[in-house]
């Protein structure tokens, strides 16, 4: 069986008390490693007071690069965000010659389509945060009293439609079928949902809702 190093990571230290975000990720890589016939080795969780771009200040990744080198092993981890959102971070990370496997991307998705979905992620994030500001700008214009509607709100509304979009095929594929069956069918393939959790017919309706707006 091969071997690999998992690695966790959440961003804020209230995130990492409740261990929900680190249990998500943990579960989706041990489904992962069986999937593909791995055996992890060790598990590095990383609690963060806030975004860190510096490996110097990440002294979990730091140990996960060590104990991989030390074994000639992959690293994995859930998500390509689990590792940064930065792309320059993410060349830095690829420069250790480490390989690096992200289980939401698939087992084959080499260093050039890890740089490319970093590449993609960072250009959206920039997108909805214009968006963002364009709709506060219109609102404005308008005379409309923002009240509760602020930046954060909104940039949370876009985050939400463009994760759904995301699923667009898949709903499209699955159309027609009741959404308990379309959440059963999604664990049955390992398709997380957009918050890395399993799938129930209310977030199946959710994501159909954020399609149709």
């Amino acid at each position: 069986m091969k071997t690999a190093i998992a690695y966790t990571r959440v961003s804020t230290a209230q995130q990492g008390r409740s261990g929900l975000g680190l249990e998500a990720q943990q579960a989706a890589l041990v489904r992962f490693a069986q999937a593909e016939g791995y055996h992890l080795v060790q598990t590095f969780e990383e609690v963060e007071t806030g975004n860190s771009d510096a490996l110097d200040r990440r002294p979990q990744l730091n140990a996960a690069l060590e104990l991989a080198k030390k074994h000639k092993a992959p690293i994995i981890v859930a998500k390509l965000d689990r590792l940064s959102r930065d792309v320059h971070f993410i060349s830095g990370l690829m420069a250790h010659k480490t390989p690096f496997i992200v289980a939401e991307l698939g087992a084959d998705a080499d260093p050039f389509m890890l740089h490319l979905y970093a590449a993609l992620a960072e250009k959206e994030r920039r997108l909805i945060s214009q968006r963002t500001k364009d709709a506060l700008a219109a609102k404005k214009a308008q005379g409309v009293k923002l009240g509760g509607l602020n930046a954060k709100g909104i940039a949370a509304r876009e985050e939400a439609k463009a994760r759904a979009e995301a699923l667009r095929p898949i709903f499209d594929e699955l159309k027609g079928m009741s959404a308990r069956a379309i959440a059963a069918e999604l664990d049955a393939r390992k398709i997380l949902t957009p918050t890395g959790k399993s799938w129930h017919a209310e977030t199946v309706l959710r994501v159909q809702r954020r399609l149709k707006d």
